[in-house]
């Protein structure tokens, strides 16, 4: 095998020199980590990348006002870090997922790389560490212990505010709207998967668009949750090299940039030697997922047939469902979202034993709960987004199989209960089911009510909003 000689650059740390490919802007210890873990090839999640970015630039910003850096190296920190934010240097965060437990390999990967392209920026020499130096100046009054963290909790809070909470609302309007042209249509409702009384389809639907509103509220429950901040605490939650206005500037600045109010940790020892917050957050968004999962079987099991299922709406038809049987159509989509649902709650399994993982003062599985909180997140939006488009919007009602279903339907006996009691009612139902009648037969041929009453009572558009 031909063996390649990539350009590269030699830089320094603790442990000596380091290879480090020509062009990169990370430095000795983030190339030390890509040898140390070729484990998953999932890198650490872009929003998180883009959280430390922020991060950064405030610090730079708050270090600056407090004295503690030059305004020169400051301001070209804040260059740099934005460009980490805004996603431009993505390219040049190659960790692997799995790695050292604190973050501390992302911490340095992010140092390094803001340290270098800032020195580039002011025109010095790449990988000198002059003037901007990686720890010393980017990492000035943090700890990869409570700047990661953060990192999670900041980047996590923006991803729910401004891609998951505005996917739920696209579809729980889609589902109401359905629910609003469907008021008219009544339906045979079901409980133990047995006929039930009737509803309409409106109604039913207006359950699934309640379940998502509530997901909406839960989401925002969970960014309440992860405002609050470790950064501030450094090593072991004592803040040692850390000026005491630091973090609390810091969310301020960060308040302003994300529009999210952050702020300080009331108790840092708590806050970084646990990230029980990220499991909460963790459990609201299973609690998402499993609503999720409600509507998608429900809206695949309605759609079953098209002839000898329960066919009350009509799926989209997206794609040929069988290799081998012509013309056959599948509910691609209420699959899709249940898959999802299955993989945000085995995501929620990783973070809580992750987040029961706190030995003394640290917690040492944040890389892998910040990829399972990002995967969860990701992934509820887009199926949520997906599920909308391309089945919610385009669902329709077969109002005359419907009306069929109800009036087959044994459980309009229900309203017949205070006019003759159960028991009459019950012998009523059984007889119609063993002789293949309907209970108006039944009932008239009994003497049980005379006709007028029996039309009234057994209406079923009346029994959706009953009086009494």
């Amino acid at each position: 095998m031909t063996q390649v000689n990539l350009p590269s650059r030699t830089e320094t740390d603790s442990l000596g020199d380091v290879q480090i490919p020509a062009g990169s802007y990370y430095g000795a210890q983030t190339q030390r980590a890509v040898d140390n873990f070729p484990i998953s090839g999932h890198r650490m999640p872009p929003p998180f990348i883009h959280a430390m970015g922020r991060i950064k630039s405030a610090a730079a910003t708050v270090n600056e006002d407090l004295g503690k850096l030059d305004s020169k190296v400051a301001a070209w920190i804040r260059e740099a870090a934005a460009e980490v934010a805004d996603g431009k240097l993505d390219d040049h965060f190659p960790i692997d997922v799995f790695q050292t437990g604190s973050g501390t390999s992302s911490n340095m990967n992010t140092n390094e790389v803001i340290s270098n392209r800032a020195i580039e920026i002011a025109g010095g020499e790449v990988g000198s560490k002059a003037p901007v130096h990686p720890n010393d100046h980017v990492n000035h009054g943090q700890s990869s212990n409570d700047v990661v963290p953060t990192a999670i909790r900041v980047s996590v809070a923006c991803a729910i505010q401004y891609h998951l909470i505005p996917a739920l609302e696209t579809l729980a309007v889609g589902l109401e709207s359905k629910a609003e042209q469907w008021t008219e249509i009544c339906k045979i409702g079901r409980t133990h998967l047995m006929d039930a009384t009737p509803l309409t389809l409106g109604q039913e639907f207006s359950g699934y668009a309640a379940q998502v509103r509530k997901g909406i509220e839960r989401a925002y429950r969970a960014i309440d949750v992860a405002r609050e901040l470790p950064l501030g605490g450094t090593a072991v939650g004592t803040g040692i090299n850390a000026h005491p206005e630091f973090a609390a500037r810091v969310c301020d600045v960060l308040h302003a940039d994300t529009g999210i109010d952050f702020y300080e940790a009331a108790n840092h020892f708590e806050a970084q030697a646990t990230n029980d917050a990220c499991v909460e957050v963790s459990g609201l968004l299973r609690t998402i997922a499993t609503s999720f999962a409600k509507i998608a079987n429900d809206v695949r099991m309605l759609g079953s047939g098209p002839r000898c299922g329960i066919g009350e709406i009509k799926i989209p038809s997206l794609q040929p469902g069988s290799s081998i049987m012509p013309g056959k159509v599948n509910p691609v989509m209420s699959e899709m979202l249940a898959q999802v649902s299955m993989y945000v709650m085995g995501l929620d399994v990783t973070n809580t034993i992750a987040g029961r993982d706190g030995h003394f003062e640290l917690l040492v599985t944040l890389p892998v709960m910040c990829h399972a909180l990002h995967e969860q997140i990701r992934v509820l939006a887009n199926g949520a987004a997906v599920f909308q488009e391309r089945c919610i919007q385009d669902l329709e009602a077969d109002a005359e199989r419907c009306r069929e279903l109800v009036e087959k339907s044994l459980m309009l006996v229900t309203a017949l209960n205070p006019e003759i009691g159960y028991d009459a009612a019950a012998s009523v139902a059984k007889q119609a089911y063993a002789e293949n009648k309907t209970l108006r037969e039944v009932v008239l041929e009994r003497g049980l009510l005379d006709e007028a009453r029996l039309d009234e009572l057994l209406d079923p558009i009346s029994m959706t909003q009953p009086k009494a």
